[in-house]
């Protein structure tokens, strides 16, 4: 058993002490970029249809600001004043917490990239995707949280009264007499490729010997 597990620590070990090759460097510098073009554009879109509103109004999630379509964001305005007789709280950038700090951990992320590229060995990039997928679950969770308060905490008062409801991630769904499309967006699917591009960075490095 003890031999069993010296060997397993001693292959662990040497697979975290892999050199990564210039493939995986330049693979992990071009993750660095994606995510930081990612900032510039939405994550997340959501457009509302009704019969009122045959045309839709959009809004757009970007990781620290929330922005409607229309001419100068005006999509925004009508959907909280909307979101006024259900009793749904203002949609507002402040109650989304994650959007003061996102920018920050973004910026963490990329500076552990470079720090991967810098030091070029396999636990660097172990670390990083870890704390990457640990970042990005949290936040997927913790905006589907925030959904589900603004769906869930309406006004008793509210002029009209519809059942509670949580808005979609990901999907179509009928709220009251407005059908909301919910999907991501650019900024969200080049995230998805830095991830690819930093998981083809280790694989390409897996069979490199240590010093």
């Amino acid at each position: 058993m003890n031999k069993g597990v010296s060997g397993l620590l001693r292959r662990e070990f040497r697979f975290l002490h892999k050199p990564l090759n210039v493939w995986s460097r330049l693979l992990l510098l071009a993750a660095a970029v994606t995510i930081g073009i990612s900032l510039f554009f939405p994550l997340w879109k959501m457009h509302l249809v009704a019969p009122q509103y045959s045309d839709g109004l959009d809004l757009y999630i970007f990781p620290y600001k929330i922005q409607g379509g229309g001419l100068n964001g005006q999509h925004l305005n009508e959907i909280n004043n909307l979101n006024h007789y259900i009793g749904m709280k203002p949609l507002q950038a402040a109650d989304f917490l994650e959007m003061r700090w996102m920018p920050f951990v973004f910026g963490l992320i990329i500076l552990m990239t470079l720090r991967s590229v810098v030091f070029g060995e396999m636990s660097n990039v172990v670390d990083l995707f870890a704390v990457y997928t640990y970042f990005g679950l949290f936040s997927i969770g913790s905006f589907w949280y925030r959904l589900y308060q603004y769906g869930h905490n309406l006004d008793p008062q509210a002029p009209v009264h519809i059942k509670p409801f949580t808005p979609m991630l990901i999907g179509v769904k009928q709220i009251a007499n407005f059908r909301e499309y919910s999907f991501p967006q650019a900024g969200a699917y080049l995230l998805c490729l830095s991830v690819l591009l930093i998981i083809l960075a280790g694989w390409f490095s897996r069979k490199e010997r240590s010093a």
